[in-house]
């Protein structure tokens, strides 16, 4: 004798509260999977968050807090500043002078930025010294080389409003001077020149 219609209206019920707890429990996998990746899970990107995570190949990242070691995926870094690694130039070679000051307190340019300490190898764009020291030893004459250039292949963000993790509060910016004279604009377009004296300062 066929079912009642009642009946089969409770069967379905059920069927549809079974359907519905699956797509419920394949929607809870699917969010915890997915929040476990910060950067899929829509996690604050504020810098100081950001600054806790270094890049994948163990350069600082341009978001972090100082000091910054020089990166260890050298290459990497060179070829995004628009350099590579070679021997030293020998066509021109000169010694501008990097000193960095946030909040009061002295940041050290370490050595070895831009330098491949495994191979020898070096860009163009260099330091060997942590006393700030920037080497240019080019290939050829009047190559023009910027402070942003030699950030870059340190794996350190540099803008009017940021020196790393380290941004301006309201009413602040980052101060540049060259040889003394406070340079206006873009910091990182600053072009690099023999026996120069560059101060960054911030805070």
């Amino acid at each position: 004798m066929a079912q009642p219609p009642v009946v089969r209206q409770e069967e379905a019920v059920h069927r549809n509260h079974r359907t519905y707890a699956a797509l419920g429990v394949i929607a809870v996998i699917g969010l915890s999977s997915c929040s476990n990746d910060p950067d899929s899970a829509g996690l604050s990107t504020d810098p100081a968050v950001s600054a806790q995570r270094p890049d994948r190949a163990g350069a600082p990242n341009t978001r972090s807090m100082p000091p910054w070691p020089a990166p260890t995926n050298v290459s990497a870094h060179v070829a995004a500043a628009g350099l590579d690694l070679g021997p030293m130039g020998t066509a021109e070679h000169y010694h501008p002078k990097l000193r960095i000051v946030i909040d009061g307190a002295e940041v050290p340019v370490p050595p070895n930025i831009g330098v491949d300490p495994a191979t020898g190898a070096m860009s163009a764009l260099h330091t060997h010294e942590d006393d700030g020291t920037v080497h240019i030893e080019a290939d050829s004459e009047d190559e023009a080389f910027t402070l942003g250039q030699f950030f870059t292949q340190w794996g350190v963000a540099l803008t009017p409003a940021q020196i790393g993790g380290v941004r301006a509060t309201k009413g602040q910016e980052v101060q540049l001077t060259s040889n003394g004279v406070v340079v206006e604009g873009n910091p990182a377009d600053l072009r690099l020149e023999p026996e120069q004296q560059i101060l960054l300062t911030l805070g």
